[in-house]
This record gives C-alpha cells, structure tokens and sequence, in this order.
C-alpha cells in the first residue's frame, strides 16, 4: 500500500517545464510589442525634432542677431539653435533641392536666419503658432517671419496620434490575451497535479502548507520564465540595432529596463496568482469530481 502511495506520488510530481517554456513565449509576445510601441513613439518624437524652423532676420547687426539668438535658445522648447549666414543659407538650400542656382543669379536672394529644432513635446501647429507670436512679439522689428514645413507638421502630428491610439488599443487586448494566455497555461500546469494536491490534504496537511511551497514554486517559475523570455527579447533587439543602426541612437536604457521589470512583475504575479487559485479550487473539490 505504501508503495502503492510512493508511486502515485512520483507520477503527480509535477513537471513545471511546459509551464515555464508557454509562459515565457507569452511573455516575449507582450515584450516585443511593448518595445514596438515604446520605440514608435521615440521614432515619432524623432521625426518631430529633425524638423528646421527658420526665424528670418530682417537685422544684419551682429549684437541684436546675437541677442536674438541667445533669447532663442533660453527658451524651453528650443534645441541646437544656429545663426545661419546667407553662404549657409545657400548651402542649406542646394542641399534640400539638389541643384546650384548660382549658375543662373549672380546674387543671393536668401535672406540670414536664426535656425533651430523644437523638442517633439512642442511640435505641434498649436505651439508653434504660440511659438512664432512670442518671437515675432519679442522681436518684430528685427525678424521678418517664423517658417516651417506646416503640411508636414499636421501630417506628422496627425499620423503619430492615430498611430498612437492603434497601438495602445493593440497592446491593451494583447495584455488581456497575455494574462488569460498565462493564466491558463499555468491552470493546465496544476490539472496534471490535482490528485497530489488532494492527497497531500487527505493526510492531514493543512491549505496554507499544500499552497506555500507551490505558490513558492510559481515565483521561481515565473522568475525564470521572465528571464527567458527577456533573454529572448534582448537578443532580437541587439540583432535589429545591428540591422537598423538608427534603432541604437534612440535607444533609451531606462524604458527598456522598465519593460523588462513589466515582464517580471506580470510574469511572476499571474504565476503566483493562477497556482494559488488552483490550488484552492482543488482542496474545495471532492476526491470524485477529480476524476
């Protein structure tokens, strides 16, 4: 009889590794699209800060020209703000339409300016409307007009909020379908288990003893699936920033290190949370209903 025990025992010891391996690959789902979604948004705001702003001067006096340029600068919304000469202005301009106008006109046309990039938080018409009244009221006199590429500003500002709204409604159902996904993987787990379970509780082993070494068990699963599946999901963003150099200059450390942390904590939690329910649903269970 007690041998009978001993090896009823051995086949319901349970066999985590399946767990482990499903949880990890939803785990590296809910991890690729959190990196997808945080990197759209830093190529967006990318985008947005590469766009040039032009604050035409009127001015050719090198101290107001420097005054203004400093007023510019100490502004909130401004970045790499340079005086730009009309040889730059050439030079811009043959660049942007890849041709020499020099060849026709025998003068310049293009006018000095102070040139600069707004931070994505403010590429926006609204902003740079403020943006271009707050100059052109500081320095009216001196600056002729503030110009921008305004199509291009609406079709980004548009684009990145539609886009935006897509991948948030994406990454909410993904979530969702993570959790359930998880959480049924980790239920099938404790299936295969139930009858150990039962027996542990016909010995006389009271709930909290069955339920700790398990609910144990389920952080160092959880733990260990978190760590593969980031293990996984570093290794394909290495590749990709080997592949696309420009991935590497917008890489931010602390977001990816927050989306790693998401993937334990979610990983560990549901592990814990799943186990421990199962377990109390079958302690709850009569030995008949087991079968």
């Amino acid at each position: 009889m007690a041998d009978t025990s001993k090896s009823s025992l051995r086949r319901s010891k349970p066999n985590y590794v399946y767990s482990i391996i499903g949880v990890s690959l939803v785990l590296l789902i809910m991890g690729v699209m959190g990196w997808v979604l945080l990197n759209f948004s830093r190529v967006g705001n990318s985008f947005k800060e590469d766009i040039r702003i032009s604050a035409y001067l009127r001015t050719q006096n090198k101290d107001t020209i420097a005054q203004i340029q400093k007023y510019i600068a100490a502004q909130p919304y401004a970045k790499d703000v340079q005086y730009i000469n009309k040889d730059q202005a050439k030079l811009l301009w043959n660049k942007d339409n890849n041709e020499d106008w020099g060849k026709i006109l025998d003068y310049n046309p293009l006018p000095e300016s102070i040139d600069f990039y707004a931070r994505a938080e403010y590429v926006n018409t609204d902003s740079l409307t403020k943006i271009s009244a707050s100059i052109m009221g500081a320095y009216g006199n001196q600056v002729t007009d503030l110009q921008y590429p305004r199509i291009l500003v609406s079709s980004i500002t548009e684009k990145t909020k539609m886009f935006g709204i897509a991948f948030i409604v994406i990454s909410i159902l993904l979530c969702i379908i993570v959790i359930f996904s998880i959480d049924n993987t980790i239920r099938l787990a404790m299936f295969s288990n139930r009858f150990l379970i039962k027996t542990m509780q016909m010995v006389g082993a009271t709930r909290n003893f069955i339920a700790k070494p398990m609910d144990i068990r389920a952080i160092i699963n959880g733990l260990i699936s978190a760590g593969i599946s980031i293990g996984i999901l570093f290794g394909l963003i290495t590749w990709l920033e080997s592949l696309i150099p420009q991935l590497k200059a917008i890489r931010d450390i602390q977001l990816n290190l927050i989306l790693f942390g998401g993937m334990v904590l979610l990983g560990v939690s549901i592990s814990v949370y799943s186990t421990h329910r199962s377990v109390i649903k079958y302690l709850k269970m009569k030995l008949d209903d087991l079968y």
